[in-house]
């Protein structure tokens, strides 16, 4: 990994926005910053927020979530490897420090847009779904956290309460029904300081929609509130569509795109490309999952002549000798095993993802597609669910290669899903996690490719689910169980040890196997 202090390139266009009181009435003329500014606006705080989340959640992606969901594996015997379940405490700092960082700001930008001499109710909107994308992923990755008194040291508070998940999920559902209205407005915003939806407030309101129901639909196994949940996915979907706008297609994904370098210091360099070495990019193998499907199914990702370059679109490069060969996850120790397919790096003159301007997702259509198939399977929105199980293996495949298919009737898209045999069936049983065949494993192996790239949105996925179901090989520890949550960073234990101790006694151990509100029935 390259220096931590390469991610401040990330966070300089913020400076712009920040306060220089430097000076006192002894040293005014010395300490008086002659480029930094006493105020700042939601407009310069939302760009290197986004970017931030951004940063963090590409670099624990590659090698946190690919390592545990059977995208990449390490040649490596040693300890505190991920891909076999051996998480070290160390794991949860990062994700931790930077998540609450930049909400610090998101959390500003409503504050400021709320102020009567800067009132705008899109930019509250943004701020309000921004927010809640963070607090999804700290508390889908840790559990109980701190939420409604987070990001208050500057009041005095150094010591928040951890929130229960329970809660945590209201108070965003609550929030993202407040951004739907915000955004309704339709208020215009700065179109230069928004990498997402360039000023597009329609596109921002399709997100928090979309962000909504992946939020219902996580926490749409718990008893007490199902019936909740299942009634308000049928409003947002069978209801009004102008009263919850959601994705619909490519064009209203939210992404940042990169600037396509492989600069590592220039503004919206990827963070493939800030934080990781190409020789850490390419020296860790494709794990024979991800690259098996892919490859069986003749998958167009995966096809070289479509891209105009003669490498396929995912950049991965073949095996010395010919063909496209993953690795086993989980293998024994001392097997002896070497690297085979990888991923292209910067340093070897091919397209790589390392500098691809595509890989900054924060949710895409796909993924929306895939929620509504399975709501659709469990019978509690309209269908057919095929429907949507097609829609979304067409989105995934044009947000990688855009207007290859035209519609799911497409004969390339006909023709693909016949050779590959991934025709819908639905005399399948709804659930099989023993065997696999089922509705939901053919739902949700194609979400696990629609979410490539994305957070860890394909553990968090499997976690609720149990698919698509990965092989378990001899060298998993932890009993061979996927880990459930990330431990809380263990400087909390030290500088917030009631309220750790507190949420420890409410949640359960702080281990990597205790379970959170949504995973238990």
């Amino acid at each position: 990994m390259k220096n931590y202090k390469q991610t401040l390139a990330y966070t300089f266009l913020a400076i712009i926005g920040l306060t220089f009181n430097s000076c006192t009435k002894d040293f005014t003329g010395v300490n008086t910053d002659p480029i930094g500014k006493s105020t700042t606006t939601a407009n310069q705080l939302l760009a290197p927020a986004l970017v931030g989340v951004l940063n963090a959640n590409m670099s624990r992606n590659w090698n946190f979530n690919n390592q545990l969901m059977q995208v990449t594996v390490e040649i490596n015997d040693s300890e505190g490897r991920v891909f076999r379940y051996d998480v070290r405490r160390t794991q949860a700092d990062y994700t931790w420090n930077n998540w609450y960082l930049f909400l610090t700001d998101l959390k500003d930008i409503y504050t400021i847009a709320s102020k009567p001499e800067s009132l705008n109710k899109s930019y509250q909107g943004i701020s309000l779904v921004a927010q809640t994308w963070v607090s999804q992923l700290l508390t889908d990755t840790y559990g109980d956290v701190p939420y409604s008194e987070a990001n208050l040291g500057k009041e005095g508070n150094v010591q928040p309460k951890f929130d229960r998940q329970k809660d945590i999920y209201a108070d965003m559902f609550a929030k993202l029904e407040q951004a739907n209205q915000l955004l309704k407005e339709g208020t215009p915003i700065n179109t230069t300081g928004d990498p997402v939806f360039q000023g597009d407030v329609s596109k921002w309101r399709r997100f928090c929609n979309s962000l909504y129901l992946r939020l219902l639909l996580r926490a749409s196994g718990k008893a007490e509130v199902a019936p909740t949940i299942i009634a308000k996915i049928k409003q947002i979907v069978d209801g009004n569509p102008s009263e919850y706008p959601i994705m619909q297609n490519n064009t209203h994904t939210a992404k940042i795109l990169w600037n396509g370098t492989n600069s590592s210091t220039a503004v919206f360099s990827s963070p493939f490309m800030v934080n990781i070495r190409a020789a850490d990019f390419r020296g860790i193998p494709i794990c024979n999952f991800f690259l098996g499907n892919l490859v069986t199914w003749d998958d167009p990702r995966m096809n070289s002549n479509l891209t105009g370059n003669n490498v396929n679109r995912f950049c991965i490069d073949a095996a010395p000798n010919g063909g496209f060969v993953g690795i086993p996850s989980g293998y024994a120790q001392g097997s002896g095993l070497s690297v085979l397919s990888h991923f292209n790096s910067d340093a070897e003159n091919k397209p790589t993802l390392q500098t691809d301007r595509f890989t900054g997702i924060i949710m895409n259509a796909a993924e929306v597609d895939f929620i509504l198939a399975e709501a659709a399977a469990r019978g509690w929105i309209s269908g057919p669910t095929e429907k949507y199980y097609y829609k979304g293996m067409v989105d995934a495949i044009n947000y990688w290669l855009p207007n290859y298919i035209s519609t799911t009737t497409d004969s390339r898209f006909i023709d693909y899903v016949q050779a590959a045999n991934l025709d819908w069936d639905s005399t399948l049983p709804l659930d099989n996690t023993t065997s696999g065949n089922s509705q939901l494993e053919m739902i949700h192996i194609q979400k696990y490719y629609a979410m490539f790239l994305v957070d860890f949105q394909q553990w968090f996925e499997y976690r609720r689910t149990g698919h698509p179901i990965l092989p378990k090989g001899p060298g998993l520890v932890n009993n061979q169980k996927m880990p459930a949550r990330l431990n809380y960073p263990v400087v909390t234990q030290s500088t917030n040890p009631t309220s750790y101790n507190n949420a420890i006694a409410a949640q359960g151990a702080d281990d990597i196997n205790t379970l959170m509100w949504w995973q238990k029935p």
